[in-house]
C-alpha cells in the first residue's frame, strides 16, 4: 500500500481569500502566485476567480516540497469556548468548490504531512517523543478508518436520534462530509496548517511510524482521544452509536489499570468526582500542560475536577436558547443514566412547563453551556430552593475534558514524561488492539 492523500475541508464562506507562495498550476493557468481572492458565481453554483466560472477549482503545487498556501480568516474551535480566527499555512493543493451558496477550501494532501500538523495542533509540537509517536499512530488509525468506513459502506458518521415526547436522545459523530474525507477543526482531528509545526521533534515523531496503525479484528482501530479522562476512560458506547469497540474499554487511568468503583451507581459516581483520585491525568504541572495543551487550550485553568454555578435565570435561559425548548424556570437536573466513567449519558431536564430527558454526552455538554460543558462526568447540587422547590442557583461538579474514550491525552502526556514508551503507552489506553505497518 502507498501512502494515501487526504482531502481536508478548511474553511466555508461566500468569499474566501488566500495566497500562493512559490508556483502553482491549474488546469488552464500555467503559473499562479501571488493573493488572490474567489467567490461564489451569481448562480451559486461555480467557482468565480479571476473573471471566470469554474465547477470547481485546483491550485496545484508544482514544487510540493517549497511550496505552500496561506487561506485567511480560519475559524478554529467552531462553537467551543476557545473559538477565533487566524491565517493558516498549508502544504499540498488548495482545491475550491462551490456548494450552497458558499465556497469551501480543501487541502489535498499526503497523510504523512497531514499528521505531522494534526499532531502540532491536537496538542504542542513540544510535547515528549514518546507522546507525539504515540499521537501519530492513533490521528493515522483514526484517519484512515473513517476514510475505509466511507469507501466500504458510503458513509463516514454523522449523527443518530432516537426521541419520544419526554424523551430525545442524540449522539453526534464527525459529520457526512460530501467534498472531504475530513475537516480541520475538533468535530474530526485538529488540522492547523504547517504553522502549529514547529519542531523537529513532530516531524520525526511521524517519520518514525511512518504508516503504522492500531488494528483489532482484522480493520483500523477506531482510535478515540481526548483531552482528560478524569481518571477513568469511557467506552464508545455511552457516547456514540451502541456499538462497544473492544480495544475501548472502561479502565482506570493509572499503572494497575483495575476496574475501581462502579461509576454507573449515582452514590459511587458522586464519591468519585467529589474526589480526586491518583492517575495518569491528575497533575498540576504547567511543564507537562504545556507539552500537551497550545496557548489556548491552557486558558482553561482546571482539567482533572472543574466546577461550574449557575443562577436560576441564567441556566434556564442557557437551556432554552441552546435546546429550543422553554422549559420555564428549572426545577432540577436528573442524572438518568451513567457511563463506565461516570459520564451522564441521559439526563432529565425538569421545568416548570416541561420535563424532557435528553443525551447523549455531547448533546448534554451543548445543551447545560453557552459553549460546552468540559464533560459529562458531573454532579448536581440545588442551593436555597423557595416555597415551589425551585432552586436560586445549581453548581454542578465535574471530571475530565471531553468525551473520555480512548487515550487520555493529558495521562499520555505524564505516562510520556514518566519513561513509558509510544508502544506502551498505546497499549495502555488501547489494550487488545495491535501496532501493524500498512506502507
Amino acid at each position: 500500500m502507498n501512502e494515501p492523500c487526504v482531502r481536508v475541508g478548511v474553511v466555508s464562506a461566500p468569499v474566501i481569500e488566500f495566497s500562493l507562495e512559490g508556483i502553482y498550476a491549474t488546469d488552464d493557468v500555467a503559473v499562479v502566485t501571488g493573493r488572490h481572492s474567489a467567490r461564489v458565481s451569481e448562480s451559486g453554483l461555480g467557482v468565480e476567480w479571476e473573471g471566470r466560472v469554474y465547477n470547481e477549482l485546483e491550485f496545484r503545487p508544482t514544487s510540493p516540497a517549497g511550496d505552500s498556501f496561506e487561506l485567511k480568516n480560519v475559524t478554529i474551535g467552531v462553537n467551543f469556548h476557545w473559538e477565533r480566527q487566524e491565517n493558516q499555512r498549508f502544504k499540498g493543493s488548495l482545491r475550491l468548490i462551490a456548494r450552497d451558496g458558499r465556497l469551501t477550501a480543501v487541502n489535498v494532501v499526503g497523510v504523512e504531512t497531514y499528521l505531522t500538523s494534526v499532531i502540532s495542533s491536537e496538542m504542542s509540537a513540544k510535547a515528549s517523543l514518546p507522546l507525539l509517536r504515540a499521537h501519530a499512530v492513533i490521528s493515522r488509525s483514526w484517519l484512515l478508518a473513517q476514510m475505509d468506513r466511507s469507501l466500504r459502506d458510503g458513509a463516514t458518521g454523522g449523527a443518530g436520534m432516537t426521541g419520544s415526547v419526554s424523551r430525545r436522545i442524540k449522539w453526534y459523530d464527525r459529520d457526512d462530509h460530501k467534498d472531504f474525507d475530513v475537516c480541520a477543526d475538533d468535530h474530526c482531528q485538529r488540522y492547523q496548517g504547517i504553522v502549529r509545526v514547529s519542531t523537529f521533534t513532530a516531524a520525526s515523531a511521524v517519520a518514525d511510524t511512518r504508516g503504522e496503525v492500531l488494528m483489532a479484528g482484522g480493520r483500523l482501530a477506531d482510535a478515540r482521544f481526548s483531552k482528560c479522562c478524569g481518571g477513568k476512560m469511557e467506552e464508545f458506547q455511552y457516547c456514540w452509536e451502541d456499538a462497544p469497540h473492544s480495544y475501548l474499554r472502561g479502565l482506570r487511568d493509572d499503572v494497575a489499570q483495575e476496574p475501581g468503583p462502579d461509576l454507573r451507581d449515582e452514590s459511587a459516581a458522586r464519591g468519585w468526582i467529589e474526589s480526586s483520585p491518583e492517575a495518569f491525568c491528575n497533575t498540576s504541572d504547567t511543564r507537562i500542560l504545556a507539552q500537551v495543551l497550545n496557548n489556548y487550550d491552557r486558558e482553561t485553568a482546571d482539567f482533572y475536577r472543574w466546577e461550574v454555578e449557575y443562577s436560576r435565570e441564567e441556566l434556564a435561559a442557557i437551556v432554552k436558547d441552546r435546546s429550543g425548548m422553554d422549559y420555564g424556570d428549572i426545577i432540577d437536573l436528573v442524572p438518568v443514566k451513567r457511563g463506565v466513567s461516570g459520564r451522564i449519558y441521559e439526563i432529565e431536564i425538569r421545568g416548570t412547563k416541561r420535563a424532557m430527558t435528553i443525551g447523549k454526552e455531547l448533546e448534554i455538554r451543548r445543551t447545560l453551556s453557552r459553549s460546552h460543558l468540559y464533560s459529562s462526568a458531573f454532579v448536581v447540587d440545588r442551593h436555597s430552593l423557595d416555597a415551589d422547590g425551585i432552586p436560586a442557583r445549581f453548581t454542578l461538579r465535574g471530571a475530565g475534558w471531553g468525551h473520555g474514550v480512548g487515550l487520555c491525552q493529558i495521562g499520555a502526556a505524564v505516562m510520556g514524561d514518566s519513561g513509558y514508551r509510544y508502544n506502551e503507552i498505546l497499549h495502555h489506553y488501547y489494550p487488545g488492539a495491535e501496532i501493524k505497518k500498512l506502507y
